[in-house]
């Protein structure tokens, strides 16, 4: 009686790693060269030398410094959105009549509608989004800020509210831009109650001021810090942290760098 054939062996195929995964093509980025594919060799290299996502010459400990990237700014949403949006848009439409002049543009990504709210129109649209009973959006989930310093229009802050409508099981995000030199922003503290520490936060963190919040004070950083710390043009490192023992840790982009 003859021996089983032996099975073949696995083949490599081309590009592939040593286990014969698929080959990934990508970008020059994470010590990869350019037109390189990710297999588990290449991933397994040690990066030196650059950055974070390909940037180079940083010596900020973090791989981030230098990174530039451009802002996408999605463009706006023509009707139809979709149900449930198109329902959602329409039953807005009919309770508030100056829709047209409150929106500036609709964004539908990720499965979520994005309406860009003007700020003198934002009290009056969530006061009926929070109160209409086809709307019903009766809690704000998370109020919260983004700096786009290239922001097209000039308005680089942005305070995002993500609004849940537990009634109608719905979710609506809305966005509100100001300019630095002029970051005034209604409070919703009277119709979400529970915003007040997300304003606080949003204040100490990117310097919107939230007006008619019933204490505006910072919330993550000491009363008396200057500054906003999550602004895009606010310097990055450099700060000694001392201890109460003495002790003191050099500023992040004097320990070591990646050049």
């Amino acid at each position: 009686m003859s021996a089983p054939t032996p099975p073949p062996a696995p083949q490599t195929p081309p590009g592939g790693g040593a286990t014969g995964e698929p080959a990934v093509p990508v970008t020059a980025a994470g010590g990869l060269a350019d037109g390189e594919v990710a297999t588990s060799d290449a991933l397994a290299r040690p990066v030196s030398g650059r950055g974070s996502f390909g940037a180079k010459t940083s010596g900020d400990t973090s791989g981030y410094g230098r990174l530039v990237r451009p802002t996408p700014f999605a463009p706006s949403a023509e009707r139809p959105y979709g149900e449930p949006f198109d329902a959602l848009a329409d039953e807005l439409a009919r309770v508030f009549p100056d829709l047209d002049s409150a929106i500036e543009r609709v964004v539908l990504e990720y499965g979520e509608l994005t309406f860009h709210v003007a700020r003198e129109h934002l009290l009056g649209l969530c006061t009926v989004l929070r109160d209409s009973p086809g709307l019903r959006f009766e809690l704000a989930s998370s109020i919260s800020g983004v700096d786009y310093l290239d922001d097209p229009t000039g308005r680089r802050l942005h305070v995002v509210y993500q609004l849940t409508s537990m009634t109608h099981r719905r979710r609506l995000r809305l966005e509100v831009s100001v300019t630095a030199e002029d970051a005034h922003v209604p409070s919703v503290v009277g119709l979400w109650p529970g915003a007040d520490w997300h304003e606080r936060e949003t204040w100490d963190m990117f310097g919107v001021v939230f007006d008619g919040h019933p204490g505006l004070t910072r919330i993550m950083m000491p009363d008396d810090w200057a500054g906003h710390p999550q602004r895009k043009d606010y310097p990055l490192g450099g700060i000694a942290v001392q201890y109460t023992d003495g002790r003191t840790v050099a500023p992040p982009e004097t320990r070591r760098s990646y050049a």
